[in-house]
């Protein structure tokens, strides 16, 4: 029964954080799909909904447990948390500190790149002050990386280069999350553009903007099918926002800020697991209800004000 409730949690802490994640493009998303036929529209529900949780968020995570886990193969990596061999478990026990710092120190870079560089709605004070001194994220997470790497050598040095992969990550998806917004932002006004071609384009730049999602999914657990789930009933609720609901959810500002701060606490918690602090699996679900609750209860008072 506990297991059943353990799984349960676990499956609603990602389906939310994907939702959550998500949000800012499936606004950018919207404003595209005003420009697309009805018949357009079901494509992105549908065929859409198909690639963006199949292709994606399902062979994503399988591809990130498999590279951690060569030796394992597909298969393994897809049964690796129900499987009882002893040699899989001891290659778990090997590989997952690795995955988790390289997901801890992603997660931590892209919450301090919010905070310092991005234009935000100033849930709290401090928030504003740090904005204006932005060009300080590059000393920040540059001796955030220098400390991990540090203690990560002390412990495993394999540890130090996750944190290194971690950091590196972050700056690759990045790039191409810069330029997918770009891009994106520009198929608004391209009206020679077939339905299809711009199917297309929000896919890949779906892709981009889904690593957030996976990468934060191993801080609630190491469960392929968990995580495909989680993140593809996720995917699902924010398509249907996407059609249907986007406007109100424009008026919740404080919500981009409430995912932020999620992806802080999970990317702490993916690197204290990784120094073998053994974190209870409940506590990332538990940390997500309460900061994402916080967010939406400041929206929401912020808003009937």
């Amino acid at each position: 029964m506990v297991e059943v409730f353990s799984a349960i949690l676990t499956v609603l802490g990602l389906t939310l954080f994907e939702i959550i994640t998500s949000l800012d493009n499936a606004v950018i998303n919207s404003d595209v799909l005003r420009t697309m036929s009805p018949r357009g529209k079901r494509w992105f529900l549908i065929w859409g909904l198909v690639a963006a949780v199949f292709l994606v968020r399902g062979l994503l995570p399988l591809l990130i447990v498999w590279a951690s886990n060569p030796s394992l193969g597909p298969v393994g990596a897809l049964t690796i948390s129900f499987s009882k061999d002893p040699a899989v478990l001891k290659a778990v026990e090997q590989s997952q500190p690795i995955l988790l710092i390289a997901g801890g120190v992603f997660l931590i870079f892209l919450f301090f790149h919010w905070l310092f560089m991005e234009e935000k709605s100033y849930g709290l004070k401090a928030e504003r002050f740090i904005y204006r001194h932005g060009l300080w994220f590059y000393t920040v997470v540059s001796i955030i990386l220098a400390v991990l790497a540090w203690f990560g050598i002390q412990r495993n040095s394999l540890l130090a280069f996750g944190a290194v992969i971690g950091s590196t990550t972050y700056f690759i998806v990045h790039g191409f999350r810069q330029n997918a917004e770009a891009r994106e932002k520009e198929l608004i006004n391209k009206t020679e553009l077939s339905d299809l071609s711009k199917l297309v384009y929000l896919e890949v730049i779906d892709a981009a903007f889904s690593v957030d999602g996976v990468l934060g999914a191993f801080a609630f657990t190491i469960s392929v099918p968990f995580i495909i789930i989680g993140n593809g009933l996720g995917a699902i609720a924010v398509r249907e926002l996407t059609l249907r609901n986007i406007e109100t959810v424009k008026n919740y500002k404080y919500l981009k800020n409430g995912a932020m701060y999620s992806m802080l606490f999970l990317g702490l918690i993916m690197i204290a697991n990784s120094f073998g602090m053994h974190i209870p699996q409940w506590f990332s679900p538990i940390i997500t209800f309460i900061v994402i609750g916080f967010s939406l209860w400041k929206s929401a008072k912020s808003y009937d004000g």
